[in-house]
């Protein structure tokens, strides 16, 4: 989400994510969400990761949140050129500084409608990241429980100070292994009291699971 005074620029498909405030003191804000549909329902999550690699830094160690988005936003088609810090015009179904769906459903505020950070990270200069904490195990937690509300979080940077504005590589971004990667590790239902006692033991051993899982 690019800060500009239409409100109307955006990236939705383009290989990187911003976040901070630029030099003309313009903030940028990235959404990201993962499908969980890979983790069975009813699970226990225990611990969720999420690791971003910063592709292009200006400045110091900065604080990077990621705060959870509390309503729906599209990923449209649209590619911002050159380095992207700029954006493009918003194409039908992206999300703008102004609008969740671009060019009809609006946010009730401006940047986001946005619930308190779940974690943060200071971020320095290029490189991977990650964010972990039990404020993000419980976001996951609920978007297993109710996946109408998986919205996922926005990533809002040092927003005081100008050209603290931080680039990361989105989904789309052509180094595989500098793309959005969640690790869930959680604890599957158990299985049917059926299996007895002789699988107990495997039963226990077996019981934290793991998923990796890529920015949808």
């Amino acid at each position: 989400m690019y800060e500009d005074f239409g409100g109307e620029l955006s990236n939705g498909a383009g290989p990187s994510l911003f976040a901070g405030l630029t030099q003309f003191e313009n903030r940028r804000r990235a959404l990201i969400a993962f499908d969980l549909t890979s983790i069975p329902a009813g699970s226990t999550i225990t611990s969720v990761t999420l690791t971003l690699t910063c592709t292009r830094s200006a400045s110091l160690a900065e604080p990077v949140s990621l705060r959870p988005s509390l309503a729906s936003w599209g990923e449209g088609p649209s590619i911002a050129l050159g380095e992207g810090g700029m954006g493009t015009a918003a194409l039908p179904g992206d999300a703008t500084w102004r609008y969740r769906f671009y060019p009809d459903v609006l946010w009730g505020t401006e940047g986001g409608d946005l619930g308190p950070a779940s974690a943060t990270t200071p971020v320095a200069g290029e490189g991977a990241y990650t964010w972990s904490s039990p404020t993000m195990a419980a976001d996951v937690q609920a978007w297993l429980a109710n996946p109408a509300v998986n919205f996922g979080w926005a990533i809002v940077g040092n927003e005081d100070l100008p050209q603290t504005a931080k680039r990361f590589a989105s989904r789309e971004n052509d180094v595989l292994h500098q793309r959005p990667v969640l690790v869930v590790e959680y604890t599957p239902v158990p299985g049917p009291a059926v299996l007895g006692v002789a699988f107990s033991s495997l039963l226990s051993a077996s019981r934290l699971r793991r998923r990796h899982l890529g920015a949808r």
